[in-house]
């Protein structure tokens, strides 16, 4: 029998990138401890396999082309203290509460994908922080390091990485028997629809959009091959290169190397150099991988990008998630999506409105406002569709939990109000109910500019 996958000891992918400028790695401070930790990970049982990660590269390949819409959210860093199944289980129905509000205002199939089992490791603008005259490293994701600002918490523990493994395989088998449960069916997301409907302020505008989505039957555009109730990929930023590369496996019958950390990576803003390290491990793993932009890429270095990630232009193999903030997305996006698009290229387009618009609140709170991040949202539909492209999908970071993190929204939450139930171990959540007030607000503008009288460039 041919085995499903080998192990990658010697294979290029993983190592390849070892000497090229690797931004946003710790300095662990124990060479040895490091070894073993990788030396543990790199014998482990993989956490996906390269079957799931092909299918969802069809999912993207659909995006890319115009025939589907992709929905993906989830956690801004997971917590390997604070694992909660409820807490797991309230954001993936969430999610599939999302797909259905995007699957009808889009009429298009909708990939639902996670910032889930996986996402532990957080990019930082400085790698030391300063409090009251102590200087400790700063917090990088339970992956190297804990919160807690005492030099034990904050020193770099390698050994981190195998419990990320560990939880991430745990969250895995609680997510796939979800999946696979009544819970997950489209008539169960419509419920949860017309709850949130009824119970929210908004109710007189949102319960009959919710029984227009009901008697469209939940998911729509369901075409053939494709089973989206009950599908959700796993998802992270690939920025720990030692844990990436020691769970990189091998396809025995392809010989093509997956991370098998997560069926979709991808490269954040300060680790997209196209010579440095991160790039050159995607572009040696059979992954989808997705890549965020923001206001300060040019066109020349967006192309660098696509082509050392997607060379042979492979529908679904790349995606690129803009995250330019409501000022800038009218005024910067148009400029790429019409070089990528005069270049012949093939990428999926997706928009990030989280990242560009976070601010600093009186309290000292992270927090975003939800009236910037559908204002980006808009830009961006505004942009793709206006330039005969396809707006492919939405990237938030989300919690279906009751969390006081964003502001505004049905919630109607204020500054006085993010520290009572302020939870992130990083940057500020919507919660569930401001998510799905996202969903239904743009849903609204959407059906705006479909009315009559609308240039059609603009519907």
């Amino acid at each position: 029998m041919t085995p499903l996958l080998d192990l990658p000891s010697t294979h290029a992918a993983s190592l390849s990138w070892r000497g090229l400028p690797a931004a946003q790695q710790p300095e662990w401070p124990d060479p040895a401890g490091l070894e073993a930790a990788v030396a543990t990970l790199t014998a482990s049982l993989p956490l996906v396999v390269p079957r799931e990660c092909d299918l969802l590269k069809a999912r993207l390949a659909a995006v890319a082309r115009g025939e589907a819409f992709l929905v993906q959210g989830g956690d801004c860093a997971e917590s390997l203290d604070a694992t909660d199944a409820g807490s797991l289980l309230r954001t993936a129905g969430t999610l599939q509460q999302l797909a259905t509000v995007f699957g009808y205002m889009m009429s298009l199939p909708v990939v639902t994908v996670a910032r889930m089992a996986g996402q532990y490791a957080k990019p930082r603008s400085a790698a030391t922080e300063l409090r009251d005259g102590v200087e400790l490293p700063a917090y990088r994701g339970d992956a190297v390091n804990g919160q807690a600002f005492t030099a034990a918490a904050r020193t770099p523990d390698p050994h981190r990485m195998v419990r990320v493994h560990q939880h991430s395989a745990a969250t895995l088998n609680l997510i796939r028997a979800y999946c696979g449960s009544a819970q997950a069916s489209p008539a169960h997301a419509v419920e949860g629809l017309r709850r949130f409907a009824d119970a929210a302020p908004e109710r007189a505008r949102y319960a009959p959009l919710t029984e227009d989505i009901a008697r469209a039957g939940g998911f729509t555009g369901t075409g053939d091959g494709w089973h989206t109730p009950g599908e959700l990929f796993m998802s992270h930023e690939g920025l720990l290169l030692d844990y990436e590369s020691a769970l990189t496996r091998v396809d025995a019958v392809t010989g093509t190397p997956y991370a098998t950390s997560g069926h979709l990576l991808w490269i954040g803003e300060r680790t997209r150099r196209a010579d440095g390290a991160h790039v050159e491990f995607f572009s040696r793993i059979g992954n989808p991988v997705a890549v965020k932009t923001g206001p300060s890429v040019t066109g020349d270095e967006l192309l660098r990008l696509i082509d050392r990630l997607s060379p042979d232009d492979e529908p679904g193999r790349l995606t690129l998630v803009a995250r330019m903030g409501a000022r800038r997305v009218r005024e910067v996006l148009p400029r790429l999506v019409e070089r990528v698009a005069a270049e012949g290229r093939t990428v999926g387009w997706v928009c990030d409105p989280m990242h560009g618009n976070t601010v600093t609140a009186p309290s000292g709170h992270k927090t975003r406002r939800f009236d910037d991040i559908l204002d980006e949202l808009s830009g961006f539909f505004e942009v793709l569709t206006g330039l005969g492209a396809h707006p492919g999908g939405v990237h938030l970071e989300l919690t279906g939990d009751d969390v006081t993190e964003c502001l505004g929204g049905g919630a109607g939450i204020t500054p006085p109000d993010l520290p009572l139930r302020y939870r992130s171990a990083c940057d500020p959540r919507l919660n569930g109910h401001q998510s799905l007030d996202l969903a239904y607000r743009l849903l609204e503008l959407r059906e705006a500019v479909r009315a009559p009288g609308v240039p059609e460039a603009l519907r």
